[in-house]
């Protein structure tokens, strides 16, 4: 049977129109309200469907029974489950995830698949924040729905900054990657701006929400950021981080995007299609600090 539903979704027309052609923030509301459903046999055919559809495996959560399918989406990692990259020279994973693409930023223009362009102030909007990041590098990292969905820190920083934008909810796989230009400068996502303890560099992460996956949840912010806060939204803030430490999560999960400044480099082996987890080092700092 999964192998059928898997042939069948992986039909790119059936698969985008299925995941596309549909009223995309009216199910992604939807999905948000019956996830959070406790009632045991809701929750227990909503979690075996979900195995259907993918390789859901909860043998690294920190618990295993849970009060919802959204309990289960955003479940937390039991102790030791990622190991962690403590070399200060390394800025970290944020997140699991699939590499969906990476490397040099090519002045102000990043690559969201190949032959679809797209430039840093059409997804950031702050051309301050364009500038710093131009001739930059950037990893852009694919979270699948059976994946762990919390997000960390890339490295000991602090974040003072963070601005929410509201979009639409487009899927983010593949396919829909190849199809709609510019997809991630459409779809609501929040930018989080750090600053390294060690050096003061600025690493920007920019989690990107998808259909069925809007919503995204700080911390250190008192508000649940989704589709009915109209943005841009600019939000001063003071949280300090060391690396590794839980940042806040998608209510289901979706996209982040790392951009780094110039000088950082990618870890060998980082490429398109790489599968990594958080707390895997993704990019070298530059050996000297540029910064006065």
């Amino acid at each position: 049977m999964r192998k059928l539903i898997a042939h069948l979704v992986l039909q790119e027309d059936i698969n985008f129109l299925l995941t596309n052609r549909v009223p995309r923030q009216l199910l992604t509301r939807f999905m948000g309200w019956f996830s959070q459903i406790e009632q045991p046999l809701v929750r227990d055919l909503s979690i075996a469907t979900w195995k259907l559809f993918a390789d859901l495996d909860l043998s690294d959560a920190r618990k295993t029974k849970f009060r919802s399918l959204h309990d289960c989406f955003t479940r937390q990692l039991r102790d030791g489950a990622r190991p962690l990259d403590t070399d200060p020279s390394h800025i970290v994973s944020p997140s699991d995830g699939i590499v969906g693409a990476c490397g040099a930023i090519a002045g102000t223009e990043v690559i969201q698949a190949k032959g679809f362009p797209y430039t840093l102030l059409d997804l950031l909007g702050d051309p301050a924040l364009v500038e710093h990041y131009r001739d930059g590098c950037y990893v852009t990292l694919r979270l699948t729905s059976s994946m762990y969905h919390r997000f960390h820190s890339p490295h000991d920083c602090l974040v003072q900054r963070v601005t929410y934008i509201s979009g639409d909810t487009w899927n983010v796989n593949p396919i829909a990657l190849k199809r709609v230009e510019k997809l991630f400068c459409k779809n609501e996502r929040a930018l989080i701006e750090t600053t390294l303890n060690s050096s003061g560099h600025r690493v920007t992460l920019v989690p990107v929400a998808a259909i069925l996956v809007a919503s995204i949840r700080l911390h250190f912010l008192n508000v649940l950021l989704h589709l009915r806060y109209r943005g841009p939204n600019v939000m001063p803030c003071h949280a300090s981080f060391a690396k590794g430490d839980e940042m806040g999560w998608f209510q289901h999960g979706s996209t982040i995007i790392v951009f780094a400044p110039k000088g950082f480099t990618l870890i060998e082996g980082i490429s398109d299609g790489t599968q990594v987890r958080m707390g895997q080092a993704l990019f070298h700092l530059p050996e000297s600090n540029p910064l006065p």
